[in-house]
């Protein structure tokens, strides 16, 4: 039976999509990409309009009035199954045949009935964990199994390490988590893995052992967004740790061994340091000392010599003016200068012939204080 040109020029199928420019929906006031439900009164006239002609309903009277009203509640409660309500902690995502047209935030709202058009609500503030180098044990608590294929990565200094890390991370747009990629869950790890082997491979292997793990997750959480991002994958990394960043367990004694003589190593080098700190100033302060003891030294060498010279000038200016005073005086500065440190005995010529006349006093005290 034709739907087409049935009351009044009604056209595009029986909820009169035609003409009326889709007033039947209620388009005057909703807003773009965001359907209304149907009028249902004028949805209703038109049906009995549609059906109160045919033969059947016409001439059966009260079976033919059931017929409508069943009918009548069954496309009400089809109409009603495109009501839909989101939770404050999810999205909604429509799909129209299996195609996403939008997404809706918390609320209650209305998209086409079912078969038209659908809705999927995921959870987007829920933190999921992604655990890359290794995998937990359930039912044991603090056991995990080692992953060494996703662990084991090369440092900057060609050494191997071995790193377990895990990702946080939530639903930023939930039609770009469902449509954008195949397996978001697979993508996540992967990329994840990708970037922290980048990192890890610019790091030397002290650094990522030591200080330099806060750098290193705060890079990896950095770059592993700007990776997501670039892929439109609707995700939010929320954090990134390091729980474990060890040598390979192959070699970790050989390692241990090979930090053990580091730290030899800098010992040593700081009692060098602590020995040349002490040994070097006081070098210094010596040498300062001796430097200026002879630049003393050479003042005072040069002073008296000018002294000396100008001494001699006055004394040969003196004698010039009178030779025989001058050398007399020069002969009687020379003689005290000689006989004052030369011991002296004076005899008197006039002593007694029994008299012993020298007495040397001061050779028998001499004698005396050594005997004592």
């Amino acid at each position: 039976m034709p739907w087409n040109n049935q009351g009044g020029g009604n056209e595009g199928g029986p909820w009169g999509g035609g003409s009326d420019g889709g007033k039947q929906w209620g388009n005057g006031g909703k807003q773009p990409g965001q359907p209304t439900p149907p009028d249902l009164d004028k949805l209703i006239n038109d049906a009995k309009r549609r059906f109160g002609g045919l033969g059947g309903f016409s001439k059966g009277g009260g079976s033919g009035r059931l017929f409508l009203i069943l009918l009548l509640i069954a496309a009400i409660l089809w109409l009603a199954t495109g009501f839909y309500r989101v939770n404050a902690q999810q999205q909604g995502v429509v799909l129209r045949f299996g195609e996403w047209v939008r997404t809706s935030p918390p609320g209650l709202h209305y998209h086409l009935p079912y078969p038209i058009e659908t809705v999927l609500t995921p959870e987007v503030t829920r933190d999921n964990r992604l655990e890359v180098g290794f995998r937990e044990i359930a039912g044991r608590s603090n056991s995990k199994r080692d992953i060494a294929d996703e662990s084991q990565m090369i440092t900057g200094d060609e050494n191997i390490v071995d790193i377990d890390f895990v990702v946080f991370w939530r639903i930023a747009d939930a039609g770009e988590y469902l449509f954008n990629l195949a397996d978001p869950d697979d993508t996540i790890k992967v990329a994840a893995e990708a970037v922290m082997r980048e990192t890890i491979g610019q790091t030397p292997i002290q650094t990522a052992l030591t200080e330099g793990r806060q750098t290193i997750q705060i890079d990896v959480k950095n770059k592993l967004q700007e990776l997501l991002d670039d892929y439109v994958a609707g995700i939010r990394v929320r954090e990134v740790q390091l729980l474990a960043v060890d040598p390979p367990s192959d070699v970790i004694d050989a390692f241990n061994d090979v930090q053990r003589a580091r730290q030899d190593r800098d010992r040593l080098k700081n009692e060098a340091e602590a020995f040349r700190n002490d040994v070097v100033p006081r070098a210094r302060g010596e040498g300062a000392r001796l430097i200026a003891e002879s630049e003393a030294y050479q003042a005072e060498v040069v002073n008296r010599a000018k002294g000396d010279a100008s001494r001699f000038d006055q004394v040969y200016s003196s004698y010039l003016k009178n030779k025989d005073i001058t050398v007399e005086r020069i002969y009687i500065e020379t003689m005290e200068s000689v006989f004052t440190n030369v011991e002296k005995i004076l005899i008197d010529g006039d002593s007694g012939n029994g008299v012993v006349p020298y007495l040397p006093l001061k050779e028998l005290n001499r004698s005396t204080s050594q005997g004592n």
